[in-house]
């Protein structure tokens, strides 16, 4: 979340793009959940150590909680205590430089302590009511010991802005990735399947990240890692059930907002009204 989110200026000047709401939770707060779903109980925030307003959103806030039980709103108070559900702990690291991706991950390495791990981009928004994405792909990593990584089809014109993976089924039925490459042109784009925001990796990538140079866009590239990982494990292409919405442009951000606001209740109809008479 080291990101300056300019795409979404002048609002993230002084707010973090991470704590836009999508209806009413922050999008920090979706991958938190998602995260937790999957059974994860440290949650390591990779910041620029000036989004102070993420961390807060995650501690106790007591003169808030001592307002709605004086007001007697119990709901709206369990639901805020419950923002970080108890036993999960939360941790922030710093990227100083944004150097790309792979160095991000990179900043957590202390923090994962030689364990395997699972990266989650907030951009990347997930909407999968029976389960969320990356408790999908945890099933998928139990059987395997694998690293996985997320992707789905898209329009081959939008190569350029993927990692985009070839694939071939194994004698298990799982589809493990042949070919990695970063951003290609059209032309040079292995298959249709995009590398969207969400990763189960064996420590051993470390090992790979800290000797990269740079790649695309002058930045430390986690697909170059994973590539020069490719040569000693598995990498694992996984096709998750679910939405994906790309909450790090405007429309995409958009997308969601009005998608998750149909399944609220108490704004689907009058919302559903409105739309219908925009569209008129």
């Amino acid at each position: 979340m080291a990101g300056l989110g300019t795409r979404f200026l002048p609002a993230t000047k002084s707010v973090p793009k991470e704590m836009l709401p999508v209806v009413d939770k922050p999008l920090i707060q979706y991958a938190v959940e998602e995260a937790v779903e999957a059974g994860i109980d440290t949650i390591i925030l990779v910041t620029r150590g000036n989004k102070q307003a993420i961390v807060d959103h995650f501690k106790p806030s007591d003169e808030l909680e001592a307002f709605l039980e004086a007001r007697d709103k119990p709901a709206i108070l369990r639901m805020v205590q419950g923002i970080l559900p108890s036993g999960v702990t939360l941790i922030e690291a710093i990227q100083e430089q944004p150097l790309g991706l792979g160095h991000a991950i990179l900043c957590a390495r202390s923090q994962v302590q030689g364990e395997p791990f699972a990266v989650i981009l907030p951009d990347d928004m997930v909407r999968a009511p029976a389960k969320g994405c990356l408790a999908q792909m945890m099933e998928t990593y139990i059987q395997s010991s694998s690293n996985i990584i997320g992707v789905e089809q898209i329009p081959l014109e939008m190569s350029h802005q993927y990692g985009m993976a070839a694939v071939e089924q194994d004698h298990r039925g799982f589809q493990r990735i042949t070919r990695l490459v970063e951003k290609p042109p059209v032309e040079q784009a292995p298959s249709d399947l995009g590398v969207v925001g969400r990763y189960i990796l064996n420590n051993e990538i470390f090992d790979y990240l800290e000797i990269l140079g740079k790649g695309s866009g002058g930045e430390i590239q986690l697909t170059d890692g994973i590539v020069g990982l490719m040569a000693e494990q598995e990498v694992l292409a996984f096709r998750f059930q679910g939405t994906r919405y790309d909450c790090g442009n405007r429309l995409g951000f958009i997308k969601a907002m009005i998608d998750y606001a149909l399944e609220d209740e108490s704004l689907s109809e009058p919302l559903r009204a409105h739309l219908a008479s925009r569209v008129d």
